[in-house]
């Protein structure tokens, strides 16, 4: 919390105090005041009547002088019966004292057991999180437009890119990082941002291309730092704990002895070496399988598709999990395509195409690179009965998605 917060406590505390301290250094009653006013205009006005009746003859004079010695004696007595002792100056005076240190000391207790202490720090929190992801907004926006205009801006592209990683927009991201790779060709830097992108797009998953990518990336740069964890994820995900180990250590020898990272990456070979030593699973009893897919596009749904728009190519089971199994992603620029879905491209390790009897293989053209399916969505599907050898199959697009 900060000192203009304690300031605004203490002002508070110094109100109440004013409010509560004041009446305590009264002496003289409200209520013996009021009660003498009150008494003394009773009497006068009992005294004029009995000198209304003295002149009306309703009194006589010795029974007028009788009425108003009573009356005198009466006021008297009202009076000293309604008159306090006089309170001594100290009376009562201890609970100033009381009030002046407990009000305070309570005030801040309460507050630290049933108050938010961290309200103040979190709502500037929230406030300049808020600011910073609507900066990232209006860039993206300005991006967005400057890249329609100039598209060569290869520059554009990888900022916009990192900005929507930022945002935590990993599809958008792998969009962009897509569009860049296929304008930038064989450039390390962005396959592995390409590669880091689609995987956070998946959930985390390497399989399949992520992993190709970072392959690729490997062999451009042996020595770089993300390239060498991103490729030692990919085999720890694959199983190959081994060749895990060997990019991590490699990736430790190369890391000064105080980085940050360190820590980790030593905990991560730990456990993968701790998998190692576990008996292995038994290696699934059907051969792996090519499935060689041929996807073109009809001519009657070309208009209403861009160049850009992404093509996802999957093989999902007939009877079984509706997710893919295994995935490869083009774009309409890319058809007609020929394709190959097998083990390698898996969504999962553990996967395995001969695993199922039949499969559906679909391809589906996503003009927002989402990979769930959507209305407006073009698609085209093919079915396999049989998996044995290496089948092949020819989808058309030519169906929209409602």
């Amino acid at each position: 919390m900060n000192i203009e917060f304690w300031l605004l406590i203490a002002g508070l505390i110094m109100l109440a105090l004013l409010v509560l301290l004041p009446p305590l250094f009264k002496k003289t009653p409200l209520r013996y005041a009021d009660g003498e006013q009150r008494n003394t205009a009773i009497a006068r006005q009992q005294l004029a009547e009995l000198k209304l009746q003295l002149q009306t003859g309703v009194l006589s004079q010795d029974q007028y002088d009788a009425q108003y010695r009573e009356l005198q004696l009466t006021l008297l007595d009202d009076l000293e019966v309604d008159a306090p002792a006089v309170p001594s100056g100290k009376t009562g005076r201890w609970i100033v004292s009381v009030l002046v240190i407990a009000v305070p000391l309570l005030s801040v207790f309460l507050y630290m057991q049933l108050g938010e202490p961290q309200a103040l720090v979190k709502s500037e929190l929230a406030a300049s999180n808020q600011k910073a992801a609507d900066n990232v907004k209006n860039m993206v926006n300005k991006l967005i437009q400057r890249l329609k205009q100039h598209p060569e801006d290869l520059e554009g592209w990888m900022m916009l890119g990192r900005s929507y990683v930022y945002a935590e927009q990993y599809q958008d991201a792998a969009d962009v990082f897509a569009e860049l790779n296929r304008r930038k060709p064989n450039d390390p830097a962005v396959m592995l941002h390409y590669a880091d992108a689609l995987s956070m797009a998946r959930n985390g998953q390497m399989g399949g291309e992520p992993s190709e990518l970072v392959e690729q990336a490997l062999k451009l740069v042996p020595e770089d730092h993300t390239a060498l964890w991103l490729a030692g994820m990919a085999k720890a995900e694959a199983g190959d704990f081994a060749q895990a180990i060997a990019h991590w250590n490699k990736l430790s020898a190369l890391l000064p002895t105080n980085d940050e990272t360190l820590p980790q990456l030593q905990k991560m070979i730990q456990m993968a070496e701790a998998e190692q030593q576990k008996p292995q699973a038994t290696a699934s009893s059907a051969a792996s399988i090519d499935i060689n897919v041929k996807v073109e596009l009809d001519a009657a749904v070309k208009a209403n598709v861009e160049p850009q728009h992404t093509v996802f190519i999957y093989a999902q089971a007939v009877n079984g999990p509706k997710m893919p199994l295994a995935i490869v992603r083009k774009q309409v620029a890319d058809l007609p395509a020929s394709v190959v879905l097998n083990d390698s491209v898996a969504m999962q390790p553990q996967t395995h195409l001969a695993d199922f009897k039949q499969l559906r293989i679909v391809a589906r053209i996503s003009k927002t690179g989402n990979a769930m399916p959507q209305a407006g969505d073009l698609i085209g599907v093919a079915q396999l009965d049989s998996v044995s050898g290496n089948p092949s199959v020819g989808i058309t697009i030519n169906q929209e998605v409602q």
